[in-house]
């Protein structure tokens, strides 16, 4: 970390020896030591605090492609594949015509049976017979009738 070798060690343990003296050293090498201990802790639960965010991240991360997952309309996406103009699926809407129809009729009935003061729903004239009716001629009066009138 700081590219400190034996040379310059044995250099700092020689001065140490001078300005501390040989009998306050091992009280300084301690005191040094759990100075140490103590960033090494601060430095771990410093790591442990960024692995911890960075794991809630890459959570945040799933679960927002988990929802995409969950939310992935399959059908959706190969309407929008095969048929992107609809016209497979207008073709293939069989039953169209007879929507169609049904909702006029729907629409003609609903029109039909609301009360209105202006409009006057009449009944339509009944169809002519396909053969004319015919009234029947009158036949000639015995002629023993036609005496007595």
């Amino acid at each position: 970390m700081f590219d400190i070798g034996w040379q310059e060690l044995f250099i700092v343990a020689i001065l140490a020896i001078i300005v501390i003296g040989p009998k306050d050293l091992p009280r300084a090498v301690r005191t040094v030591m759990q100075v140490i201990r103590k960033l090494r802790a601060m430095a771990g639960e410093f790591q442990s605090g960024l692995d911890e965010v960075a794991r809630e991240a890459e959570l945040d991360d799933i679960r927002r492609e988990a929802n995409k997952i969950a939310h992935y309309d399959v059908t959706k996406e190969i309407k929008d594949n095969l048929d992107p103009d609809g016209e497979i699926e207008k073709a293939a809407d069989l039953d169209g015509a007879v929507r169609d129809t049904m909702t006029e009729a729907k629409t003609a009935s609903a029109e039909a049976t609301k009360p209105g003061a202006d409009d006057h729903v009449t009944a339509a004239p009944p169809p002519s017979p396909s053969e004319p009716v015919t009234q029947a001629e009158p036949t000639a009066q015995p002629a023993a009738d036609a005496a007595k009138t």
